[in-house]
């Protein structure tokens, strides 16, 4: 896993300490199909199951560079997948945060919570949803993450985030633009877009918002 770290940091993807120390704690490894620990610390993305993927290591370092995430925060994760992300996520937020994960493929909600098992977290909670929906029970969001790719930024997960808080979501067809939503303290949005990615799609009933 060292020298994924250091290639990541290499390209730019890695930056900041507190996802340097997430990355080099949490072992893509641990939550990669058995049938591809050859290739988990190669930058590229891996099939899990139900057509899903582990994202590219750069990606989800990008991902996570642009969310901020704090110590204390309360995070939304949209899609879990495996788990990774949602291991790293509750290493970022500490014992005083909290991560709320869902994704709409139970098998995967059963497949990240075994995942985390081996990293023994008391900050997660994993439980299936709808991305298009968020998980309003625990709202409002400091951050929201979304690791498929929507049509559009999905309106329901603007109005989860908290004043303040940020989201990180795909949008675009078949190649995406990473968008980040940060929420003025007056209830107002900006946006920023990095374009060239891609995800699976967000799958679900879709409740859109144009966010220009």
């Amino acid at each position: 896993m060292a020298h994924l770290v250091e290639d990541l940091i290499h390209k730019g993807a890695l930056s900041s300490e507190p996802v340097i120390a997430a990355f080099r704690k949490v072992r893509r490894q641990d939550f990669v199909h058995q049938d591809m620990l050859l290739h988990a610390t190669e930058d590229t993305p891996l099939p899990i199951a139900h057509g899903q993927t582990i994202s590219q290591p750069s990606t989800v370092a990008t991902m996570l560079e642009l969310l901020h995430v704090q110590p204390g925060d309360r995070v939304l994760e949209v899609g879990c997948g495996s788990g990774w992300l949602t291991a790293l996520l509750a290493e970022l937020v500490g014992s005083s945060g909290f991560v709320y994960a869902i994704d709409i493929i139970p098998q995967l909600v059963d497949l990240t919570m075994e995942h985390l098992e081996k990293y023994k977290f008391t900050n997660v909670e994993v439980k299936w949803g709808n991305g298009w929906e968020g998980n309003v029970t625990h709202a409002p969001y400091n951050r929201i993450i979304v690791s498929a790719g929507a049509v559009e930024t999905p309106s329901v997960l603007v109005d989860q985030l908290a004043r303040g808080g940020r989201l990180v979501v795909p949008v675009g067809g078949d190649v995406q633009d990473l968008v980040v939503v940060e929420k003025r303290s007056d209830g107002k949005v900006d946006t920023e877009k990095f374009p060239g990615y891609q995800f699976v799609p967000l799958v679900g009933e879709v409740t859109p918002i144009s966010i220009k």
